[in-house]
């Protein structure tokens, strides 16, 4: 009862351009999508993300690769393959022409070996970002409560530690900075020996940008951003990978 009236904050977004995309993804008969597809949605919403292009050739990869600058990230680029690490589809800090011609080839054969029938659209280049702390951010529709937002620690180790919270959304910035207190990794992001802390604010804002992406897009189903880096205090966040999927 004594609970403060939600108090909701509405960003400047570019809803059509997420329109855009998800009438794509439907015209090609699919509900899902990875990450060179999805951070078109959350680059719509605001949300930071590291310099990136698809590359359909090694010829390609090549050129974006010294474009961007080294060292470069290379991900197996398909709709059908939402989770890469599980096949070996990431390569990391890649520091020359000859090491992304190398890392395109074995990413694509991975790509064919493990799922033969999936869509190889050729490898993501994306730029090398250091430093920060993972964490999650996601998206799960209940059928009676609607969109659950989570947060908690990210990375490689989310479902083994299942430190995450959850709150129905809309969220407003009480209930999204009650979040950040809930998890028990909390007393990293506030520093610990000497550390200094991460850049909380710049969580909140975009747990904020979550909340108003899927509530303004009830057809988003289930949403990852897994890892969010989060930086030191005043340098922000930056969306690393991510997923969607549409009812």
């Amino acid at each position: 009862l004594n609970t403060p009236k939600l108090a909701v904050e509405e960003f400047s977004v570019d809803r059509a351009k997420v329109k855009d995309v998800f009438a794509k993804v439907r015209a090609d008969g699919r509900v899902t999508m990875g990450d060179s597809e999805a951070r078109d949605i959350l680059e719509a919403y605001g949300i930071p993300l590291p310099k990136s292009a698809v590359a359909a050739t090694a010829d390609e990869a090549v050129a974006f690769a010294e474009s961007i600058g080294y060292p470069v990230v290379m991900k197996i680029a398909s709709p059908d393959i939402l989770h890469k690490s599980d096949i070996g589809g990431i390569k990391l800090n890649i520091t020359s022409a000859s090491e992304v011609r190398d890392a395109f080839d074995l990413l694509v054969y991975r790509g064919q070996r493990f799922m033969p029938d999936a869509t190889i659209w050729g490898c993501q280049i994306q730029q090398m970002v250091k430093g920060g702390r993972e964490v999650i951010i996601g998206v799960n529709r209940d059928p009676q409560f609607g969109p659950l937002i989570m947060f908690g620690l990210g990375g490689i180790y989310v479902e083994a530690l299942k430190d995450v919270t959850f709150r129905v959304a809309p969220l407003d910035r009480r209930a999204a900075t009650e979040m950040l207190g809930e998890i028990r990794a909390y007393k990293l992001l506030r520093g610990v020996r000497g550390e200094k802390p991460s850049d909380t604010k710049a969580i909140v804002d975009t747990l904020l940008r979550i909340s108003q992406l899927v509530t303004d897009f009830p057809e988003i189903v289930e949403l990852d951003i897994n890892p969010l880096l989060v930086f030191e205090e005043g340098r922000g966040v930056m969306g690393i990978d991510m997923r969607l999927a549409l009812k």
